[in-house]
């Protein structure tokens, strides 16, 4: 078992500037051959592969009644997630980032998912903290557990369960998870039937990463997505792992070749301004939730529309700065400046449409329009993805066309974000 205080990453060398060609057809463009970012290295040397992971929020509750600000006191929390690679053994990350005090599992198991929070009999596994079945997570930090024999393949759901016994105070969650969490009272760790868990919930709670090892020979080539609602998935179907993340790691494993692909997003989240509901700036939060991931070979780059959008009324929050065009440009040229620091490929992508939704604004579409502009043609990235054509409709572009759009014009369905991950070159990424 490892507890750490996520480090800060601060990147010591200056990337090689790499050149893409504009974009002319709704595909992903990739740099000549020969063409390459900073030397690698690899910023985790162990044999720990993400599988799946969700970046950790400070307790909110802006769209709605949640279990973070409340806490926990002598619940079982059960966690469905659906990994996007496989191994031979598995262990899980846990953190208390943004907890005020001590944070104390009394115990945790993994197991394969049967149905809602059913798991399989014979696939309960006790998860043990440095040989011990409890462990204390200090403020701030984070813990894995110890590895466990536990063999996934890509695209399997599985279940983890996490008993908190004493009070938790405020919890450390993911706010928009797309899929349904189930809390009991007492200790049901090691239950194989649902029936005890009453309440259910859409977040995540503590769990921030499962990761496995062996099956396949030590490679670099983990996918991070890395954004706001729309990588987090905000418009898909619920349960349904229908995210535009989730469709990309579908399309590997349908190749042949399962990656891992792991989301990063977060519903409101900006590139140039903190808030309290939505997480820090991404120009902070990318060192801890991006450059801390083993064996990262590229990240997708796709944020900034609540950047523009989120200095008018929306109902959710209070306005933010207003952000120019030339501000996002600088925060995302930092974002390309830490993940060439660190060898990392990054793959930028238009902003989608807005017309019809809070932001249908005329300065944020000016806005949008010009920093698609700048993304297709600056050559600031190692390669683009226009998810702006992919999903606008052709009689009106600035407007999702509707067979993609979730409804509320601004976050595509399940159809949407399907588009999305077709535009995205298997060979490139």
């Amino acid at each position: 078992m490892t507890i750490t205080t996520r480090p800060t990453a601060t990147p010591t060398t200056s990337p090689r500037r790499t050149i893409v060609a504009a974009l002319t057809t709704v595909a992903l463009v990739t740099l000549p051959a020969g063409s390459s970012v900073a030397s690698e290295h690899r910023y985790d040397d162990g044999p720990w592969r993400g599988a799946w992971a969700a970046s950790p929020q400070a307790p909110t509750a802006p769209f709605g009644a949640n279990w973070s600000e409340q806490g926990f006191a002598n619940h079982t929390v059960r966690q469905v997630v659906r990994v996007t690679t496989g191994g031979t053994t598995a262990r899980i990350e846990l953190s208390n980032r943004y907890g005020a005090t001590p944070l104390r599992i009394t115990g945790a198991t993994v197991a394969r998912t049967a149905k809602g929070a059913a798991v399989r009999a014979g696939s309960v596994r006790q998860l043990a903290f440095a040989a011990g079945p409890s462990v204390t997570i200090p403020a701030g930090g984070t813990a894995h557990s110890d590895a466990v024999p536990f063999t996934l393949r890509a695209l399997e759901s599985v279940t983890v369960t996490l008993h908190l016994a004493t009070p938790t105070g405020p919890a450390t969650f993911h706010s928009f998870a797309a899929a349904t969490s189930y809390r009991a009272d007492g200790d049901h760790r090691s239950d194989l039937e649902g029936t005890a868990f009453k309440e259910t919930s859409t977040s995540w709670y503590y769990l921030s990463g499962v990761e496995v090892t062996g099956g396949q020979a030590p490679r670099r080539d983990t996918v991070v997505a890395f954004g706001d609602s729309i990588t987090d998935g905000s418009g898909a179907g619920l349960d349904a792992d229908n995210r535009y993340p989730d469709e990309l790691a579908e399309r590997f494993a349908a190749a042949g070749r399962p990656r891992a692909v792991l989301n990063h997003g977060i519903g409101g989240n900006q590139v140039t301004n903190d808030t309290v509901w939505a997480g820090e700036k991404g120009i902070e939060r990318f060192k801890k939730d991006v450059l801390t991931e083993p064996d990262v070979r590229t990240v997708i780059l796709l944020e900034g529309i609540n950047d523009f959008g989120g200095s008018l009324p929306n109902g959710i929050a209070d306005p933010t700065p207003e952000v120019s065009v030339e501000r996002l440009v600088a925060g995302h040229r930092e974002l390309i400046r830490q993940a060439h620091a660190r060898g990392i490929k990054v793959v930028g992508a238009t902003l989608t449409p807005v017309g019809g939704s809070f932001y249908d604004d005329p300065a944020v579409e000016a806005k949008r329009d010009a920093f698609n502009h700048w993304v297709r043609t600056s050559g600031a990235y190692d390669a683009v993805a226009d998810f702006d054509h992919a999903v606008a409709d052709p009689a009106d572009p600035d407007r999702l066309l509707p067979a993609y759009d979730s409804g509320d014009h601004l976050h595509p369905g399940d159809a949407g974000y399907r588009a999305m991950a077709e535009v995205l070159d298997l060979d490139a990424l």
